[in-house]
């Protein structure tokens, strides 16, 4: 009997597999998988496989390294790629979160998490798929589980009746639940057409709006910039493909991260992309502030001595009103609703065109063919447009056919990379040297399709940002100490986080410049450096010269552009102040 087994411990049901994981993990190390019905002892089947897993798994993390922090990253990056599909069937799995909804702020109870009998919250996840010794075990000391609810939490125990429970057909889900935080359920494995969609609704954000503020900040040749960043981001985005597929304890970017370099490389990796979703929820507030600015530009506020101007003044009663969604105990109402995401980036595109069309701005060729001293804010604006990489391993494992990811990500950068260097062009045809941070401000607002473009940049960003910051927010309360784990304190800090994403916006009111900063740090990390780093090392020795040295040049052109992007905006907006 295993030590874990002898102290009663639970912490291997911790771990998150998605639907048909178990099936997957089979058809890796070339057997089938196991099912209630098998003959024989769990324990003699659980010790052939516990020696066969520990012969084939030999990029595994040792067991000193294993599902360290952060626990959460799955199952709350999956709300980000996550799109459901408008059925029947879909509308019906969400109507117990409509229902929820108004009560969702009551139901949170008096503990963030539940607290088992003499065991407390781990900050360990396994990244090794548990043995059926271990999935028996587990599974008497939990009871059932609903499988619409993945989430983080402790199991209660189940009387002695339940030692003749059988095995699940799906550990996935029998994912502990929390009083204080509901993630929506894992959806089921999509095929290629939703796949495609998942990939869109990652990669067409708000960076599209900066594109053609691009051209005027780098001149016409830095549009070249967009086919060379987006090839060698679906190439990277390929790599991360091979890193998981090297060994089937691989599901996440940390996963990754943790196989090429240690614990330390989980820390780095997961600290990097929390920042870089911290990052854009700062972007989400800046881009509310100056779309209702536009809208409403004399709206002032003076209070005891304090003048807030239109942009502070909708940053913050905008924060005030995202709030109360950071709040919500139940999510899955925001993942459907973060699903219009395309369809309201495809309206802005449209509305662009509609104003340059059909309301007689016309277009006006101008601009510089090349600007060498502003070019490096171009390449930052560009790369954020393709910082994508950290959803990209949980759509690879959402797909039904994983040997079609490859078409899959190259069509989803292929058409991406076409509309950014569509609407620049467009854009800045329109506006020139006018043209704003965002083309939305130059739009004008007499026009009904200036009034859509505007409403949906608003609405965007205010369904998207609790799903954003809700990861960052996760990983922080379960790495508190046990006893700061409380309903107040989860509380507290998803309050003091928005709050600190405004305090950040209103000093740097910079939408475009923040923009460059993040494309040229995060983006070339996230999307150019790790990839390839990783993948020198998890794949050393199987790697042809050839590739080396791409994935050497990749790492170069990473790292100068991160360092002349970085310094280049943070000096232009010292110099803006």
């Amino acid at each position: 009997m295993d030590r874990d087994e002898e102290m009663g411990h639970g912490d291997r049901s911790l771990l998150f597999i998605g639907d048909e994981d178990d099936d997957l993990g089979a058809d890796r190390d070339g057997g089938s998988p196991p099912t209630s019905s098998d003959e024989g002892s769990f324990s003699e089947r659980s010790d052939d496989d516990d020696r066969r897993g520990r012969g084939d798994e030999r990029d595994a993390p040792d067991d000193g390294q294993k599902g360290t922090w952060p626990q959460s990253y799955r199952q709350s990056i999956d709300m980000l790629s996550a799109v459901p599909s408008p059925t029947v069937s879909t509308l019906m799995a969400a109507s117990p979160s409509l229902t929820k909804f108004g009560s969702s702020f009551l139901k949170a109870g008096s503990s963030f998490l539940r607290k088992g009998e003499g065991s407390a919250l781990p900050l360990t996840r396994p990244l090794l798929p548990p043995s059926l010794s271990q999935l028996s075990q587990s599974s008497l000391h939990q009871p059932p589980v609903k499988q619409s609810t993945d989430s983080i939490g402790l199991p209660s125990r189940l009387p002695a009746a339940a030692h003749e429970a059988e095995l699940p057909e799906r550990p996935s889900r029998t994912c502990l639940k929390s009083d204080y935080i509901e993630l929506p359920p894992p959806a089921s494995k999509c095929s290629n057409g939703q796949s495609i969609i998942n990939g869109f609704n990652v990669l067409c954000g708000v960076g599209i709006l900066t594109t053609a503020y691009g051209i005027k900040e780098g001149g016409w040749l830095s549009l070249l910039l967009l086919p060379l960043l987006g090839g060698s981001s679906c190439y990277t985005g390929l790599l991360l493909k091979r890193c998981i597929d090297s060994s089937p304890n691989i599901e996440t970017y940390p996963d990754i991260g943790q196989v090429a370099f240690g614990i330390f490389g989980r820390i780095f990796v997961s600290v990097v992309l929390y920042l870089e979703l911290y990052a854009s929820c700062v972007e989400f507030i800046t881009l509310l502030g100056d779309s209702l600015s536009s809208v409403f530009p004399s709206a002032h506020l003076t209070f005891t001595g304090i003048n807030l101007n239109a942009h502070n003044l909708f940053a913050i009663t905008m924060a005030l009103a995202i709030l109360p969604s950071v709040w919500l105990r139940n999510l899955s109402l925001l993942s459907y609703l973060s699903a219009g995401g395309v369809i309201a980036t495809v309206t802005v595109i449209v509305c662009l065109f509609w104003v340059g069309i059909g309301e007689g701005i016309g277009f006006h060729p101008s601009g510089a063919a090349v600007n060498l001293t502003h070019l490096p804010v171009a390449f930052g604006l560009y790369g954020y447009c393709y910082s994508g990489h950290s959803v990209f391993p949980n759509i690879y494992s959402s797909m039904k056919d994983r040997s079609q990811f490859p078409f899959v990500l190259l069509f989803c950068f292929t058409v991406v990379t076409i509309v950014y260097a569509g609407v620049a062009v467009t854009g800045f045809l329109m506006f020139g040297e006018s043209t704003m941070s965002q083309f939305t401000l130059n739009l004008p607002q007499q026009y009904i399709p200036s009034k859509i473009a505007i409403w949906m940049t608003i609405v965007n960003p205010y369904t998207k940002y609790a799903l954003t910051m809700t990861p960052v927010a996760l990983s922080i309360e379960e790495a508190l100490p046990q006893r700061m784990q409380s309903y107040l304190v989860g509380m507290s800090v998803r309050t003091f986080l928005v709050l600190s994403t405004v305090a950040v916006a209103l000093l740097f009111p910079y939408f475009a410049l923040v923009m460059a900063l993040l494309g040229s740090v995060f983006t070339m990390l996230v999307a150019l450096i790790l990839p390839c780093a990783c993948y020198l090392s998890i794949k050393k020795g199987a790697v042809p010269l050839w590739e080396i040295i791409l994935c050497i040049i990749i790492i170069m052109i990473g790292v100068v552009c991160a360092f002349i992007g970085s310094y280049t905006s943070i000096n232009r907006m010292i110099s803006s102040r």
